[in-house]
């Protein structure tokens, strides 16, 4: 039976491929989310793809997956800068997590420099576009293989 693996999208994260595409790339969510399904497939997991601009939702979904998922891919998108809530509901999940951004933080506004999710997050992965998400599968696979 495939571990499951959430993959956690944040606020706008559906507007991808129409927003500033110069630094979010041309790939709509739903690109990114028919990529991880064929992948998963290839590295024998199942996966739960969800987007929410609500901060409590993205709560509830971490905190459903501390009893339902071998591990969590997260782009918290702006909630990263901001977010103790989700690094607190991270911090209490014991699965393995990747942490994903899709352009360079660190080339960004100084504001973005800091992510409150990368303090729990197993690795972190940022300014791959889309790829990014593959390449969080990738190693999620390997730490749930052990």
């Amino acid at each position: 039976m495939p571990h499951l693996v959430d993959i956690l999208n944040g606020p706008n994260l559906n507007l991808l491929g129409q927003r500033e595409p110069e630094i979010y790339g041309r790939d709509s969510l739903a690109d990114i989310e028919a990529a991880c399904r064929a992948l998963a497939g290839e590295l024998g997991l199942d996966i739960r793809f969800r987007q929410s601009n609500s901060e409590g939702t993205l709560v509830d979904w971490i905190q459903e997956a501390r009893t339902s998922a071998a591990g969590i891919v997260i782009n918290p998108a702006a909630y990263s800068h901001t977010s103790v809530a989700l690094l607190d509901a991270l911090s209490a999940c014991e699965c393995p997590v990747i942490e994903v951004h899709l352009s360079n933080i660190h080339r960004r506004e100084s504001f973005r420099h800091h992510s409150y999710v990368s303090a729990r997050a197993d690795g972190v992965i940022v300014g791959c576009g889309a790829q990014g998400y593959d390449l969080a599968l990738r190693r999620l696979a390997r730490l749930i293989d052990g």
